[in-house]
């Protein structure tokens, strides 16, 4: 079976397990859904979910994370591990996006990743997510997976959305990648793959785990 043939497969039945998936993190404007993906580098969703109501009620806007300070900001996301690399990118970011996009979150992954701590993971989540550009989030999640599954052979996120654009249809790439999030947190885990309770098992070529 060639690797696209796999992919569709692989999207009908994680359609099937996975109906309505959507992103993880809590937001309500365009830029929080960017400071929040930030936040979750190296950090779990749940931990950044419980951070972000009372950062976003202390800065409201982009303009208010911009006249912030670092060690403001670095405050109120102690808990999410590298807060201060962390609160250095979201002032500069925010500063950038208030200086050169008028408080205005770009729609490209071109675009996106000049800003502060913004990687392609980030920019293709904020490009899809919040304007339903093709987009191919290649967390950890999505790495190990698309190995595992044998659609992808890299572990370099930058390797591996290359080689899934290749072989996924565009628009099934965001829903294909948040599908395989929720898999990877929910059945195939990283030391331990639950290959029995797997709707991808047959399909899989790393299925002797189990």
């Amino acid at each position: 079976m060639n690797k696209k043939s796999l992919a569709k497969q692989i999207i009908v039945l994680l359609k099937e397990e996975y109906p309505k998936v959507k992103c993880a993190l809590v937001y309500e404007k365009p830029h929080e859904l960017l400071i929040a993906t930030r936040l979750s580098a190296q950090c779990t969703d749940v931990r950044v979910n419980k951070v972000t109501p009372e950062l976003f009620k202390k800065f409201p806007t982009i303009k208010a994370f911009a006249d912030a300070s670092e060690e403001e900001v670095a405050g109120y996301i102690h808990s999410c591990g590298l807060f201060q690399t962390k609160s250095r990118d979201i002032v500069k970011m925010c500063k950038q996006l208030h200086d050169d996009y008028n408080d205005k979150v770009p729609d490209t992954v071109e675009e996106l990743v000049k800003l502060a701590g913004v990687g392609r993971k980030t920019a293709n989540l904020v490009a899809g997510e919040l304007y339903g550009k093709t987009a191919f989030v290649c967390d950890t999640h999505v790495i190990r997976l698309t190995n595992r599954l044998g659609l992808t052979d890299s572990k370099d996120a930058g390797q591996v959305e290359k080689q899934l654009r290749k072989i996924v249809p565009a628009k099934e790439g965001l829903g294909l990648c948040h599908r395989l999030v929720w898999h990877g947190r929910l059945v195939c885990d990283a030391r331990k793959p639950n290959c029995e309770k797997c709707c991808l098992s047959e399909l899989c070529k790393s299925r002797t785990l189990r």
